[in-house]
């Protein structure tokens, strides 16, 4: 049982910006009421563009001022349920976002997708986030790390190398000498694309506005670095590819990038998105689709055995994010402004425990 009563829990007044971001010191402490729940004491949480839309305001699911933001989490089990088998109190741990219940029997939980269930909730979104001294979650939400992996690259672990890793492995199904194009690298879900992309052994061209962040791709196994601030940048692909094009495109700008993802999608091409940071709304000639035969997927977060995968990897020093930032708690409004400026090269985190 926690000593205390009451926590620290980053909040907000109004939809809007960072501005609008207050600590809460005297927030109740999340009690364990259900047998599977798990309370964890959260060390590090990590920034995602969800937490930005969160505070701006999503159309049809704004969240009450009061509310714990933050999805990411990685922190040591302080209290568990009854039920509770797979940590015990004192694991160091780090948390999916992706709610479920465990109970539901809808065809998606049948078939272990839960992500498309329609009870299927993110913290921060849906539930009491993760930017709190603590947060109770189902015992599915949690796995163990070692005591090895730092507290800032394990917070930044789960949310986009998950979303990453079911956009590439399981509905893109990249392949090993496949060519992938990456739009934006620098942001979580971009990086988790090139890693788990040069794990598999494709090749992997990114874009970016900023030669920097070119640059740190390259050390990252980056084979082509393109600067998307250039007009016609489907073209050039295609001239650098021979006319083919390239055999997976990682869209999730939205209206900005989509006309060019596909002059640059090859045939039998598949573009995966997981999401429209410049807008929600793009164009298809469908005579291209028929014609090129591509595939346009949508995907999002994943589900367990997805989660599972991606923890054994980064429990054996796979998959590591980088980290472009580490803020205290006190200073949460100024990583939000960090994650808004887009100049970032890898996940910002937010400090809530001392680190040993």
């Amino acid at each position: 049982m926690s000593l205390f009563h009451t926590m620290r829990a980053l909040t907000f007044t109004a939809h809007g910006g960072p501005d609008q971001l207050v600590v809460k010191p005297d927030a109740p402490v999340p009690s364990v009421h259900a047998t599977d729940g798990v309370r964890v004491r959260v060390h590090a949480a990590a920034l995602n563009r969800l937490d930005l839309w969160v505070l701006q305001g999503i159309p049809g699911a704004k969240v009450k001022p009061g509310w714990a933001l933050g999805s990411d989490g990685a922190g040591i089990v302080e209290a568990v349920g009854s039920k509770v088998t797979s940590v015990q109190v004192g694991d160091r741990v780090i948390i999916n976002p992706g709610v479920v219940d465990r109970s539901c029997r809808c065809e998606y939980c049948r078939d272990g997708d839960q992500p498309l269930c329609l009870g299927y909730g993110v913290l921060g979104e849906h539930y009491p986030g993760t930017i709190a001294d603590y947060v109770v979650v189902p015992e599915a939400n949690v796995r163990t790390i070692p005591d090895w992996l730092p507290w800032d690259v394990a917070a930044a672990f789960p949310l986009a190398t998950l979303t990453a890793w079911r956009m590439i492995v399981t509905r893109a199904k990249v392949r090993a000498g496949e060519n992938v194009l990456i739009w934006g690298i620098g942001g979580g879900v971009a990086l988790a694309a090139l890693q788990i992309c040069k794990h598999i052994g494709a090749n992997v061209w990114v874009t970016s506005g900023s030669p920097g962040k070119l640059e740190k791709a390259s050390l990252l196994g980056a084979d082509h670095r393109l600067d998307h601030t250039q007009p016609e940048l489907g073209k050039t692909i295609r001239a650098m590819t021979d006319k083919r094009g390239v055999d997976v495109v990682i869209d999730s700008v939205g209206e900005a990038t989509w006309p060019q993802s596909l002059i640059a999608l090859g045939r039998r091409g598949r573009l995966v998105t997981c999401g429209g940071t410049s807008g929600p709304f793009v164009q298809v000639d469908v005579r291209r689709m028929f014609w090129n035969q591509w595939t346009l997927m949508g995907s999002t977060m994943g589900n367990d055995a997805e989660f599972d995968a991606i923890t054994e990897f980064f429990r054996h020093g796979s998959l590591q994010p980088p980290v472009d930032s580490v803020w205290p708690l006190e200073q949460a409004s100024q990583a939000y402004a960090r994650l808004a400026s887009g100049q970032q090269f890898g996940k910002v985190v937010v400090q809530l425990a001392p680190w040993e």
